[in-house]
């Protein structure tokens, strides 16, 4: 007689790499958030400090303020989300769950597509700042104070997020697609194990109750 195989297969390497990837980055969106609001207060202080001498009034300031507070809490919602979120796509790879490794070729795409806005938006705030009309000289000016109210690493910091981010996601998704990473995720599950059938010309043997014991 045999008995089914109970134990799962091993995983492979490259999944076990995809999914390390995956955690760094998870553990790098939450490093972000809690940098992004560590440097907030500074940033406003600095840039308010800049904005004095400017011909923007306290209202124009204080509504450029607003809109600084605004853009970094919601960076860091937006990246404290992506941790958890790559954080559960690598525990289902893990696992071995098929519709978690296509919910991550999603992610990945999205990823990938957002690091390169975001790439994109650094360098074209570089090379071509925003130009308003002479009525709107003072906000021109408050706009040109955000960049240099951030400590002066923050910008190359978030270039160089931006671009891992996107190789990050590009290394997942072509280890998830390397024919290891199909074997495994298209393998059978084990099922449960079944009672063992009676061998060739030995008829099943009937289940017998146990009669009580007999009282003492």
């Amino acid at each position: 007689m045999s008995y089914p195989e109970s134990a799962p297969a091993r995983r492979p390497a490259v999944v076990l790499l995809a999914t390390a990837v995956l955690l760094v980055m998870a553990v790098a969106a939450l490093a972000y958030t809690f940098v992004d609001l560590a440097v907030l207060g500074r940033t406003v202080d600095a840039f308010r400090s800049a904005a004095g001498d400017t011909s923007a009034s306290p209202q124009q300031i204080d509504e450029v303020t607003t809109l600084l507070r605004l853009s970094a809490v919601l960076t860091a919602v937006v990246a404290a989300f992506s941790a958890v979120l790559l954080a559960g796509l690598a525990l289902g790879l893990l696992a071995g769950r098929r519709g978690v490794r296509v919910a991550t070729w999603v992610v990945c795409g999205l990823g990938l597509l957002a690091g390169c806005c975001s790439v994109a938006v650094l360098v074209g705030e570089r090379a071509a700042p925003l130009r308003l009309g002479d009525g709107e000289r003072a906000t021109a000016e408050l706009l040109g104070l955000l960049a240099d109210a951030y400590p002066s690493w923050w910008i190359p910091v978030n270039a160089g997020l931006s671009v891992g981010q996107g190789l990050g996601y590009l290394v997942v998704a072509t280890l998830l697609a390397l024919p290891a990473a199909n074997a495994w995720f298209g393998r059978r599950r084990p099922s449960a194990p079944t009672v063992p059938s009676a061998p060739p010309g030995f008829p099943p043997t009937p289940y017998q109750p146990q009669p009580p014991y007999p009282p003492r």
